[in-house]
C-alpha cells in the first residue's frame, strides 16, 4: 500500500529500450559520455529545479541506463514532524550528506490531508524526465527510445543507502559485470 507520492528515499534504475548503448562508453573504469549522455546527465541533475520538493543523490549516466538516488521531501505532507525540515547538502561528489532517518517518512499520520498532494509524484518526475531526454535526443539520433517503466526500490535505512550509494559510484568500474552490460 506505498504510496509514491510519500516522502521517501528511492533508488531508481532507467534503462533504454533493448539495452541499446545510448550515452557512451566505459573507457578504462570510466564512463566517458556521449552527446546524448551529456543530455542524460544534463536533465538528471535540473529534476529539482522543476520539482523542488525533489533532492538528489548519487547518481550515475551508464551507456544504456540511469542509476540515481531520488528523495522526495514534502515539507507539508503530515508526516511526522520531528523528522521533518531535514537538510540536504550535496557536495560536488554529488552524494548527499543525509541519512534515511532524518528524511524518511514512512506513513502519514492524516492520509486524506496527505491527498494535497499528487498521488504517484516519483512516477511523474521519472516520466518528465524520460520525456525531455527523448525529446532532446531524437533531434540527434531519431530512434532514440527508453524502455517502456522503470525500477525502483525505497531505501529503508542508512546501510542500504550505503551500499547503494557505493554500487552508483562504482558503477562504471565494474560494468563488465553489470546485468546490463552488454
Amino acid at each position: 500500500h506505498w504510496d509514491y507520492g510519500w516522502n521517501a528515499v528511492y533508488f531508481v534504475t532507467i534503462c533504454t529500450k533493448n539495452h541499446t548503448c545510448y550515452f557512451g562508453n566505459v573507457i578504462d573504469g570510466k564512463m566517458v559520455l556521449s552527446e546524448i549522455g551529456n543530455l542524460a546527465e544534463k536533465y538528471w541533475r535540473e529534476i529539482p529545479r522543476h520539482f523542488p520538493f525533489v533532492k538528489l543523490n548519487a547518481f550515475v549516466v551508464m551507456p544504456n541506463h540511469v542509476h540515481g538516488i531520488i528523495i522526495i521531501d514534502k515539507p507539508d505532507d503530515e508526516f511526522d514532524t520531528k523528522t521533518s525540515g531535514a537538510s540536504v547538502e550535496t557536495p560536488e561528489s554529488g552524494v548527499s550528506t543525509m541519512t534515511v532517518d532524518k528524511i524518511q517518512k514512512h506513513y502519514p499520520r492524516n492520509l486524506a490531508a496527505s491527498k494535497k498532494w499528487k498521488s504517484g509524484i516519483l512516477g511523474v518526475v521519472i516520466n518528465q524526465y524520460k520525456r525531455i531526454c527523448t525529446l532532446r535526443a531524437r533531434k540527434i539520433n531519431p530512434g532514440f527510445t527508453w524502455q517502456s517503466r522503470y525500477h525502483d526500490h525505497i531505501i529503508r535505512n542508512d546501510k542500504s543507502l550505503q551500499r547503494i550509494t557505493d554500487y552508483i559510484i562504482h558503477n562504471a568500474q565494474k560494468w563488465q559485470d553489470d546485468r546490463y552490460f552488454v
